[in-house]
Protein backbone atom coordinates (compact mmCIF):
# COMPACT_ATOMS: atom_id res chain seq x y z
CA UNK A 1 0.00 0.00 0.00
CA UNK A 2 1.22 3.48 -0.81
CA UNK A 3 0.83 6.46 1.52
CA UNK A 4 1.27 10.21 0.96
CA UNK A 5 4.63 11.58 2.05
CA UNK A 6 4.83 13.54 5.29
CA UNK A 7 5.57 17.23 4.84
CA UNK A 8 7.99 17.58 7.78
CA UNK A 9 11.11 16.06 6.14
CA UNK A 10 12.58 18.54 3.66
CA UNK A 11 15.72 20.50 2.84
CA UNK A 12 16.42 23.88 1.27
CA UNK A 13 19.52 24.33 -0.89
CA UNK A 14 20.23 28.02 -0.76
CA UNK A 15 22.55 28.45 -3.74
CA UNK A 16 25.05 25.84 -2.57
CA UNK A 17 24.41 26.23 1.18
CA UNK A 18 22.00 23.97 3.05
CA UNK A 19 20.01 25.87 5.66
CA UNK A 20 17.61 24.43 8.22
CA UNK A 21 14.10 25.83 8.03
CA UNK A 22 11.08 24.96 10.14
CA UNK A 23 8.54 25.95 7.49
CA UNK A 24 8.32 26.69 3.77
CA UNK A 25 5.08 28.09 2.31
CA UNK A 26 3.98 29.66 -0.96
CA UNK A 27 5.15 27.02 -3.44
CA UNK A 28 2.37 27.86 -5.86
CA UNK A 29 1.66 29.45 -9.19
CA UNK A 30 -1.34 30.10 -11.36
CA UNK A 31 -2.00 30.61 -15.04
CA UNK A 32 -4.05 33.72 -15.65
CA UNK A 33 -7.12 33.32 -17.83
CA UNK A 34 -7.67 35.38 -20.98
CA UNK A 35 -11.26 35.65 -22.15
CA UNK A 36 -11.81 36.40 -25.83
CA UNK A 37 -14.71 36.52 -28.24
CA UNK A 38 -14.55 37.67 -31.84
CA UNK A 39 -17.53 39.42 -33.43
CA UNK A 40 -18.28 36.58 -35.89
CA UNK A 41 -18.55 33.90 -33.21
CA UNK A 42 -21.92 32.10 -33.30
CA UNK A 43 -21.62 31.51 -29.52
CA UNK A 44 -22.77 34.23 -27.16
CA UNK A 45 -19.94 33.56 -24.74
CA UNK A 46 -16.19 33.98 -24.55
CA UNK A 47 -13.44 31.45 -25.14
CA UNK A 48 -11.03 30.99 -22.25
CA UNK A 49 -7.33 30.75 -23.10
CA UNK A 50 -4.23 30.38 -20.93
CA UNK A 51 -2.34 33.61 -20.35
CA UNK A 52 0.69 34.59 -18.29
CA UNK A 53 1.90 32.57 -15.32
CA UNK A 54 1.82 34.31 -11.96
CA UNK A 55 4.07 33.19 -9.10
CA UNK A 56 3.38 33.96 -5.46
CA UNK A 57 6.13 34.85 -2.99
CA UNK A 58 7.70 32.05 -0.95
CA UNK A 59 7.97 32.35 2.82
CA UNK A 60 10.79 30.61 4.73
CA UNK A 61 10.82 30.37 8.53
CA UNK A 62 13.63 29.29 10.81
CA UNK A 63 14.92 29.64 14.33
CA UNK A 64 17.19 32.58 15.12
CA UNK A 65 20.78 31.38 15.50
CA UNK A 66 23.60 33.34 17.14
CA UNK A 67 26.11 34.85 14.69
CA UNK A 68 24.14 33.74 11.62
CA UNK A 69 23.52 36.76 9.43
CA UNK A 70 23.00 35.10 6.04
CA UNK A 71 19.42 36.44 5.71
CA UNK A 72 20.48 39.96 6.57
CA UNK A 73 23.55 39.87 4.32
CA UNK A 74 21.35 38.81 1.41
CA UNK A 75 18.82 41.56 2.07
CA UNK A 76 21.56 44.16 2.47
CA UNK A 77 23.07 43.10 -0.87
CA UNK A 78 19.82 44.15 -2.57
CA UNK A 79 20.20 47.55 -4.18
CA UNK A 80 17.80 49.56 -6.32
CA UNK A 81 16.94 47.43 -9.36
CA UNK A 82 19.91 45.12 -8.70
CA UNK A 83 18.93 42.35 -6.30
CA UNK A 84 21.30 39.48 -5.68
CA UNK A 85 19.35 36.64 -7.27
CA UNK A 86 19.78 33.03 -6.22
CA UNK A 87 18.39 29.75 -7.47
CA UNK A 88 16.89 27.79 -4.58
CA UNK A 89 16.09 24.08 -4.53
CA UNK A 90 13.48 22.83 -2.06
CA UNK A 91 13.27 19.04 -1.74
CA UNK A 92 10.73 16.83 0.00
CA UNK A 93 12.66 13.80 1.29
CA UNK A 94 11.83 10.13 1.89
CA UNK A 95 12.96 7.99 4.88
CA UNK A 96 16.43 7.53 3.35
CA UNK A 97 16.82 11.33 2.90
CA UNK A 98 16.48 11.08 -0.91
CA UNK A 99 14.56 13.79 -2.79
CA UNK A 100 11.13 12.60 -3.87
CA UNK A 101 9.64 15.89 -5.00
CA UNK A 102 11.73 18.94 -5.90
CA UNK A 103 10.77 22.58 -6.41
CA UNK A 104 13.42 24.53 -8.33
CA UNK A 105 12.94 28.24 -7.69
CA UNK A 106 14.53 30.53 -10.27
CA UNK A 107 16.14 33.91 -9.67
CA UNK A 108 14.89 34.44 -6.12
CA UNK A 109 15.59 37.60 -4.13
CA UNK A 110 14.51 38.76 -0.66
CA UNK A 111 11.59 41.13 -0.30
CA UNK A 112 10.89 41.06 3.43
CA UNK A 113 12.36 39.91 6.74
CA UNK A 114 10.23 39.62 9.84
CA UNK A 115 12.07 39.33 13.14
CA UNK A 116 10.60 37.30 16.00
CA UNK A 117 8.17 38.71 18.53
CA UNK A 118 9.94 39.15 21.85
CA UNK A 119 7.92 38.33 25.00
CA UNK A 120 9.23 38.33 28.54
CA UNK A 121 6.74 35.64 29.54
CA UNK A 122 7.16 33.63 26.34
CA UNK A 123 8.33 30.04 26.15
CA UNK A 124 8.75 29.47 22.40
CA UNK A 125 11.77 29.55 20.11
CA UNK A 126 12.59 32.82 18.34
CA UNK A 127 11.54 32.38 14.69
CA UNK A 128 12.50 34.74 11.87
CA UNK A 129 10.73 34.86 8.51
CA UNK A 130 12.13 35.63 5.07
CA UNK A 131 9.85 36.31 2.13
CA UNK A 132 11.32 35.95 -1.34
CA UNK A 133 10.10 36.88 -4.81
CA UNK A 134 11.16 34.80 -7.80
CA UNK A 135 10.68 34.30 -11.51
CA UNK A 136 9.40 30.74 -11.66
CA UNK A 137 9.06 27.31 -10.12
CA UNK A 138 9.84 24.03 -11.84
CA UNK A 139 8.34 21.00 -10.10
CA UNK A 140 9.97 17.58 -10.45
CA UNK A 141 8.25 14.55 -8.97
CA UNK A 142 10.50 11.50 -8.89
Amino acid sequence: MSYPLPSFHFKVDWGGTLLAFSEVTGLNFEVQVIEYRDGLSPEFSTVKMPGLKKYGNITLKRGVMAKDNEFFDWVNATKMNKPERRDIIISLLDEEHNPVMVWEVAKAWPTKITSPDLKGAGNEAAIETLEIAHEGITIKNA
